[in-house]
């Protein structure tokens, strides 16, 4: 499919923090968010429309996504917690004991030829879908988008660099 950068479409890769996550589940990307919020202040003297509008909060994204790929590099990318075995060549995953935060920048290459970049996002996650022959079980991925703390944009979508993705 040729890129088009008049739209956004379709997820190519997600890292979080310097790692790449798996396979995201078809059609789970949400953006979220919230719309933006305002004041309307209305006259006495003017009917049927607001003499001025205050705007009082832009509009937010908040990411949602399954992830299906649950090798026991991305239970740990996702989850938190401990890999079992050694580097390249590990047989497990072990839940985390203490509370999980996991933050860091995240990027989204979209088919599209376009990358979306999050500076500061916290990824909160939980295992989650079913347990059958017909399904596969997921993690269900919810990212939040926090101010940078040098006051840059909390985010941003730019043309994808051609060797190799973002950063490259």
């Amino acid at each position: 499919m040729a890129e088009s950068k008049k739209f956004m479409y379709g997820i190519g890769a997600v890292k979080f923090g310097e790692k790449q996550l798996g396979y995201i589940e078809k059609g789970s990307w949400d953006w979220g968010g919230s719309k933006p919020e305002k004041v309307d202040v209305e006259a006495e003297q003017v009917v049927g429309a607001p003499v001025l509008t205050l705007v009082t909060k832009n509009g937010t994204i908040a990411p949602t996504f399954n992830l299906i790929q649950l090798d026991y590099e991305n239970l740990q990318l996702a989850l938190g917690g401990t890999l079992v075995g050694t580097t390249g060549a590990y047989t497990g995953w072990k839940a985390p004991t203490d509370l999980v935060e996991l933050r860091g920048k995240c990027e989204i290459v979209l088919k599209s030829g376009q990358t979306v970049t999050i500076p500061s996002a916290t990824l909160m996650a939980n295992l989650g879908g079913k347990l059958t022959l017909t399904e596969v079980s997921k993690i269900e991925c919810q990212l939040t988008v926090n101010a940078p703390g040098d006051g840059s944009a909390p985010y941003e979508v730019s043309d994808t660099k051609a060797a190799g993705g973002p950063g490259k």
